[in-house]
């Protein structure tokens, strides 16, 4: 009797796995039903794994590939997301990378947020709100640091402009206990922290929210943000620039020790009222 110990599959597990028992069925590669539904191989392969799910035309168009009558449109409808749609997918990913690197522009990233912070930016773009609308918010946003709570997995790199610093969110406590936090999980050991201060210019990232996700057994991913809308990206060449911006941001950054006084004196400016 085999007493090995399996992690619980997941509800897109699940559909991952039937979508490649089916699609075997079929008689199909990763690459035809790829073809067929016009996305790429790697796409599939994300499907399968239960990394990400398709949009409904996708759905749709798996089903008429493989002839399965709109199984899995309708399955699609129960595995929605509490994440907006433009970030499901990468709160799902997120949750499985063996590396994550993000770039933060101006804000705070939402894996990091304090809830008093991820309150006070929830606030500030809703001209009408309630108490529990916001509690919501704040509960899905900050229940993503779950995965800051392993030792090991993933591993985490934090690259942050010096706006991110600076910018008071919340309030000067709020802002102070935010930056001291992110410095606690640096010197713990859980992330590793860089500040791309003022001084270095113009930089590789100047112009966008990035955060690059690696994987164990899968391709890796990229993906920026605006304002209501976000792109994940798979194409190998849009990914391989994004890493190499990625890396020339990073080299004009501050050594972590250098960061972390920064970070720390920045919090201590906002709590003292000392910011220029």
């Amino acid at each position: 009797m085999d007493n090995t110990c399996r992690t619980p599959r997941t509800p897109r597990e699940k559909y991952g796995e039937e979508l490649k028992l089916r699609r075997i069925a079929a008689g199909l590669t990763q690459e035809q039903l790829s073809e067929i539904i016009v996305c790429s191989p790697t796409l599939i392969s994300h499907y399968e794994a239960g990394r990400r799910l398709p949009k409904p035309d996708d759905a749709r168009r798996i089903d008429r590939a493989l002839g399965t009558d709109g199984f899995f449109e309708r399955w699609l409808e129960d595995l929605e997301s509490k994440h907006p749609d433009f970030f499901a997918t990468v709160a799902e990913l997120e949750q499985q990378a063996a590396v994550i690197r993000q770039f933060a522009l101006s804000l705070v990233p939402g894996l990091l947020q304090t809830e008093d912070y991820a309150r006070a930016v929830f606030r500030a773009y809703r001209a009408n709100y309630t108490t529990e609308e916001l509690d919501e918010a704040v509960v899905i946003r900050t229940g993503r640091r779950r995965i800051l709570e392993g030792p090991a997995q993933p591993v985490i790199w934090t690259l942050l402009d010096e706006a991110v610093l600076r910018r008071c969110v919340g309030g000067p406590q709020v802002m102070s206990k935010q930056l001291h936090k992110i410095a606690e999980l640096a010197e713990a050991g859980r992330l590793r922290l860089h500040v791309l201060p003022y001084g270095a210019g113009a930089h590789a990232l100047l112009e966008s929210y990035l955060t690059l996700m690696s994987f164990e057994d899968s391709a890796p991913v990229a993906y920026v943000e605006g304002f209501l809308t976000g792109n994940l990206m798979d194409h190998p060449a849009l990914v391989a620039a994004s890493q190499t911006a990625y890396a020339l941001a990073l080299s004009d950054a501050l050594s972590q020790q250098e960061s972390l006084a920064l970070v720390r004196a920045a919090a201590e400016e906002h709590l003292h009222g000392r910011q220029q």
